[in-house]
């Protein structure tokens, strides 16, 4: 049995223990030894040999000899020239990348290359670029409460994430506060597999949440509930804060949650309350005001140092990226595109000629997905796609390369979920003819020829010299067995010596107070239409499991979730084939009417590769190239549908 880690951009990064017969996984465990993972893995991870060996492995260079023919199989040698001489330098390149795998080596192995070729800078912001900001705004850096330290809370507040499917490895923990007695309240606009599990499930309408927060923060301002020695003594800008509050009753009417005080008083007197942030309620043109709002509510009643809160851990692992990512190699800086506006760069922008695509599948993830088909369907654009699977973009690759999992590479994993540090080493043999991140730029600089150090380095030499920057001491010889290491980081108050801000306090008011802003696609503007919510199905994460047949199996097939009188209304019975579309595009989808949906929206689980869909095409059909308030991150809830029967559009 050998250890290595789960690479998926998920927060929980699990130590996983593989089980290799003859060269072949055969099993796949959680690791017991790790304290967050706990033995246990999510029936996604757990049937990962099934991933590793899917008959839709790219397991040779393939390429197409014209737009629209059939990929057909290559050298090496032969796809590394005709990337050479058809990629092009400078800004007509778009390097496009993000998470299909969080190993730090990996990951930004690409950038040196694109760097130092002159191509965009990718603003890689599609996930949870507005959340973090806001965070910063008020506490400095993404860091928070050990999430481990929720077991002992009296009053656990999940707020926009249905952890029990993103973040399972929390679950016990808040399992555990359960059984002491805490009470655990979920907010979410609709009752999700983790609400269900919840003493109070608060159903607020979408895209609200700061009207929900700012009203509780008014209650606890006006009846005394705050804790006045910890706002004077580690925050500032408070009283601007309580002086722009708006009225409970008013909150009340935009959020449809009518018991704000109720709430309010419940979390202010609960002994050791913890906020356990998910991502999903920053999602809206308004998300990130929404998440500095929820956040002020732990720093009125002083939560950091009797409960927490947390939404990322992220920046407690403080290495010096740049060493990976060279950004020195720029002889100047190049333009910038916003990876949630794909669309817009390949269909409006004619400078974009070349897309380099690795670590992303872009045809299915990116919103506003008709305009990215359309925009890689382009006769004249040159497209590369670096891959473990056939996917939905290697569908438009004009060259598709093989890329190893990780279970074939090494790699260093820290995690936005917790405080453990591990590292990872082949348990197999790539398949096929598959070459890591490193091993393919490194390929594309020598025949480019750009002599700099780091193309001469292999993952593990880039390992090391990545270590060599870490600032806070670690027990490197248990890191190098592989082991979970945890980083000196507070178990209790992790904010008791201050702040990371310039003045060592919590920021009410950094950049204005939070405030409630409506969304352009929201509850006040959507008349007869219904709100559109696009979260993780249970059985995929992002689009990374669409190649796993019991994983589609398990999905069953797509589903648009609406209440029952919304069904009814439209004349649409249960497991009826319907569309669901808006002014950017449409899909098809079975309907589910439960009442776990409240009437006005439209739950569309995602997601779901094209091939597996009714229309070819999956939820971000629907999305919007809109950018969040702060940290120009994506608003993928923030969208406004309408769902009717497939026959009568037949019939139209």
């Amino acid at each position: 049995m050998l250890k290595t880690v789960c690479p998926h951009d998920c927060p929980d990064t699990c130590g996983i223990v593989a089980t290799v017969e003859n060269g072949r996984v055969v099993k796949v465990d959680g690791d017991p030894a790790h304290p967050f993972t706990r033995g246990f893995l999510c029936h996604k991870v757990a049937c990962y040999d099934e991933r590793i060996y899917s008959p839709h492995r790219v397991l040779h260079p393939m390429v197409r000899k014209a737009k629209g023919g059939p990929l057909v199989r290559a050298t090496w040698d032969e796809a590394i020239e005709i990337v050479c001489a058809r990629l092009g330098s400078g800004e007509s390149v778009l390097p496009y990348s993000y998470g299909g795998t969080m190993g730090l080596v990996q990951r930004a192995a690409g950038h040196p290359f694109f760097h130092r070729l002159g191509a965009c800078r990718l603003l890689g912001t599609i996930c949870d670029e507005g959340a973090d900001a806001a965070w910063k705004s008020m506490i400095g850096r993404t860091i928070g409460t050990d999430p481990e330290r929720v077991a002992e809370s009296d009053h656990v507040l999940v707020w926009g994430s249905n952890a029990s499917v993103v973040n399972i490895h929390q679950m016990p923990f808040i399992r555990e506060a359960q059984k002491r007695g805490a009470k655990l309240v979920v907010v979410d606009p609709y009752r999700t597999e983790t609400a269900k599990m919840a003493d109070d499930h608060v159903a607020v309408r979408a895209g609200t949440d700061a009207a929900l927060a700012l009203g509780m923060a008014r209650v606890m301002v006006d009846e005394g509930l705050v804790d006045r020695d910890y706002i004077a003594s580690r925050t500032e800008g408070f009283d601007r804060f309580a002086a722009s509050l708006p009225d409970v009753a008013r909150c009340e009417r935009i959020c449809g949650v009518r018991d704000i005080p109720r709430l309010a008083r419940e979390f202010a007197r609960a002994k050791a309350p913890y906020i356990r942030f998910g991502v999903g309620f920053s999602r809206h043109a308004n998300g990130g005001q929404a998440v500095r709002a929820v956040l002020a509510l732990a720093a009125l009643v002083g939560a950091f140092r009797r409960g927490g809160a947390l939404f990322e851990t992220w920046e407690a692992f403080d290495f010096d990226m740049s060493v990976l990512r060279r950004p020195d190699l720029l002889a100047r800086e190049t333009r910038q595109v916003n990876m949630v506006r794909l669309g817009e760069a390949l269909t409006q922008d004619d400078r974009v000629r070349s897309i380099f695509v690795y670590g992303c599948n872009p045809a299915a993830v990116a919103p506003d997905q008709t305009m990215v088909r359309r925009g890689l369907a382009r006769a004249d654009l040159f497209v590369v796609v670096h891959e473990q699977m056939l996917t939905d973009t290697t569908d438009f690759a004009d060259v598709v390369l093989p890329a190893p999992t990780s279970f074939e590479t090494s790699d260093v994993y820290r995690s936005y979920g917790h405080y453990y540090l591990q590292r990872a080493r082949p348990v197999i043999a790539p398949a096929g003819e598959a070459r890591s991140n490193v091993e393919l730029f490194n390929a594309l600089a020598k025949r480019l020829g750009f002599n700099h150090d780091i193309f001469d380095r292999d993952a593990e030499s880039r390992i090391e010299l990545l270590m060599s920057t870490l600032k806070t001491p670690i027990d490197r010889a248990a890191f190098d067995r592989g082991e979970p290491v945890r980083m000196d980081f507070p178990r209790g108050d992790c904010f008791e010596r201050g702040f990371p801000t310039p003045s060592g306090r919590f920021l009410f008011a950094n950049g204005g107070v939070p405030a409630y802003v409506p969304c352009p696609e929201g509850h006040e503007h959507r008349g007869s239409r219904l709100q559109l919510l696009v979260p993780s199905g249970k059985h995929f994460l992002n689009s990374t499991f669409g190649a796993v047949p019991s994983l589609v199996a398990r999905q069953k097939r797509a589903t648009v979730l609406l209440h029952p009188d919304e069904a009814a209304r439209r004349g649409l019975a249960d497991g009826q084939l319907a569309r669901v579309y808006n002014e950017r595009g449409e899909t098809q989808a079975h309907v589910m009417a439960t009442d776990d949906v409240p009437p006005g929206v439209a739950v569309l689980p995602g997601l779901w590769w094209g091939r597996h869909t009714p229309s070819g095409v999956s939820a971000n059909a629907l999305t919007s190239q809109r950018l969040s308030d702060l940290g120009e991150s994506t608003t993928l809830h923030c969208a406004l549908c309408e769902v009717a029967s497939v026959v009568e559009k037949e019939k139209g």
